[in-house]
């Protein structure tokens, strides 16, 4: 068997409600989800998700080649773009290649993916985590009560810009999880520097025992996420911007994360990889929006160290059949052989004859204005 080809696509996700962080939020609702496909000499097609960063470049490494030599297939793509680096939106162009390997070689064993990694339980724990930033308080209870009636019992919420408000969504959140002792996580987005981290994260711990602080900081900030995590009481999550497994060496070394995270979108040999480094240190790991990476599920139910995969939302992109259930506070993943996404390209083409959907904005840019206010919130 031989990989000749591929061929991209663009569907969306339809969230119906707005979402975003501290750096941006679109309103819509409506988000891009690429879609990769690679085709070969006997018919068989794998999916994979990711970015479209610099496929052309990347798919030489592949092409002839038996996709079911995925491991040796994704040190060739790093090697192929080694010179001018492999980080960054190229990172999520060999994600989306590595994660339609995945799903061609378990379909070619006849397996779902998650069993051909070696997981023995189709169950994968998780936490509700619906991009809140841009929920008006009086809609957030409706919001958590949908996750909630899914068994969530467990929630991050977005924050870090007003410390009354964050505390006042962290009761409507516990109301509506209806749990004796919800684990609550909040995400600043990398919007702060150590010193407001300290001083917001400390002034949160006075009324919420937090579970973890997700990324404080600017992600390359060891130094600082070790300090800050000696400061306070919560675990120190962060890594899903990370592009490569040689930059969590620095904050690893540096014992600056207690629970390891990895970007969905950047794929499966990522995270396994990632989990192996974080597990040697015995350290837990967290995917992070499988929304853009379903198939990453299936690594979290093989991995030892996996804690929990965070749940964005509880439908999928247009012209996308997942073969999963999001039940019981996690996700119950099913036996379709391969990564268990099916593709509708006519509801995808018909979706986008129907008129134009895209927005600009977004929490894809950073905002100059992130953390700036911290000094006025008594922190």
């Amino acid at each position: 068997m031989k990989i000749t080809g591929y061929r991209t696509l663009q569907t969306v996700h339809d969230w119906g409600r707005p979402v975003g962080d501290v750096n941006g939020v679109i309103a819509s609702g409506i988000t891009d989800v690429p879609i990769v496909i690679l085709e070969t000499d006997e018919g068989v097609e794998g999916i994979g998700m990711g970015t479209h960063a610099d496929l052309e470049r990347l798919f030489p490494a592949l092409e002839g080649k038996d996709p079911r030599a995925v491991t040796a297939l994704y040190d060739a793509m790093l090697d192929r773009v080694f010179k001018s680096s492999h980080n960054g939106a190229t990172f999520g162009g060999i994600g989306a290649f590595d994660t339609a390997l995945w799903d061609l070689k378990a379909k070619l064993a006849g397996e779902p993916l998650w069993r051909l990694l070696g997981a023995d339980d189709r169950f994968v724990t998780g936490y509700a985590s619906p991009l809140d930033a841009g929920i008006p308080d009086d809609e957030l209870a409706a919001l958590y009560g949908r996750f909630a009636a899914r068994g969530f019992t467990a929630a991050k919420l977005k924050g870090g810009r007003d410390l009354a408000r964050d505390l006042a969504r962290f009761d409507i959140a516990r109301d509506a999880l209806g749990a004796n002792d919800p684990a609550f996580m909040l995400d600043a987005n990398e919007s702060w520097n150590l010193k407001q981290a300290v001083r917001y994260v400390s002034a949160i711990e006075e009324k919420v025992d937090l579970t973890w602080i997700e990324e404080p900081l600017r992600r390359w900030d060891a130094a600082g996420h070790a300090r800050l995590s000696s400061a306070v009481r919560a675990a120190v999550a962060t890594g899903e911007n990370l592009t490569g497994l040689e930059q969590y060496r620095p904050i690893l070394d540096a014992g600056g994360v207690d629970v390891v995270q990895a970007g969905a979108v950047w794929g499966i040999t990522h995270l396994q990889r990632v989990a192996i480094a974080a597990h040697a240190r015995d350290l837990p790991v967290s995917p992070v929006g499988l929304t853009a990476n379903f198939a990453v599920a299936a690594v979290a139910a093989a991995i030892p160290n996996h804690l929990t995969a965070e749940v964005q939302d509880l439908g999928s992109p247009v012209g996308v059949t997942i073969d999963q259930e999001i039940s019981g506070g996690g996700i119950v993943l099913g036996d379709r052989p391969g990564a268990g996404i099916a593709i509708d390209e006519a509801s995808i083409a018909a979706y986008h004859a129907s008129g134009n959907w895209q927005e600009p904005a977004g929490p894809h840019v950073r905002s100059p204005r992130a953390g700036l206010r911290l000094a006025d919130q008594g922190a």
